[in-house]
């Protein structure tokens, strides 16, 4: 019960970080994330809420990579782990098992028009650009929906999703086996 109120209290902190930045012009452009051991950051413009996970119905006959359907304030979503997604796209590579203790689940803004959400394993916060040291560009046969890469100050590597590329992604839209 504890670990759901501090994800509330994140979450509302989260929302009075998005609505100051609004008012004040601050620039943020990214909800930063950790999935499987890396850092993500979702654009806020192609993101859509950040609920607690809550209960998934499984679905048969469908890719390793998605969890089931769940539902969020009365609207169904397909639910996707995002870091099984990621390594099932860039080749064999080891994804540790999913924190359940602290995953948080971000739908797909809905100007996308695909009702998906994500699975990550936590939130790290609401990100400018001038959280970083350097960006470089996405690195050929990086899967289309990489961004650029960031480097912050302390030497950790973050990844730009772009979720519409990801959302138009046709192994993202195929999840049946």
């Amino acid at each position: 019960m504890a670990t759901r109120e501090a994800l509330r209290e994140l979450q509302a902190r989260l929302a009075k970080r998005l609505q100051a930045a609004q008012t004040e012009g601050m620039s943020v452009a990214w909800l930063a994330v950790r999935a499987g051991g890396h850092n993500y950051l979702l654009p806020l413009g192609q993101a859509g809420e950040i609920v607690p996970l809550p209960p998934v119905q499984r679905v048969p006959y469908t890719r390793a990579w998605f969890e089931g359907v769940l539902n969020v304030r009365g609207n169904l979503y397909g639910l996707v782990d995002l870091a099984a997604f990621v390594a099932a796209n860039q080749g064999p590579a080891v994804v540790p098992a999913p924190s359940r203790q602290d995953a948080s689940v971000v739908t797909l803004n809905a100007t996308l028009e695909v009702n998906c959400a994500l699975r990550v394993d936590s939130l790290a916060g609401l990100r400018g650009n001038d959280a970083y040291a350097s960006i470089s560009a996405p690195v050929a046969g990086e899967p289309p929906f990489f961004g650029n890469c960031f480097l912050d100050a302390e030497g950790q590597r973050w990844q730009e999703l772009n979720l519409q590329a990801l959302a138009q992604f046709p192994p993202f839209l195929h999840i049946g086996i």
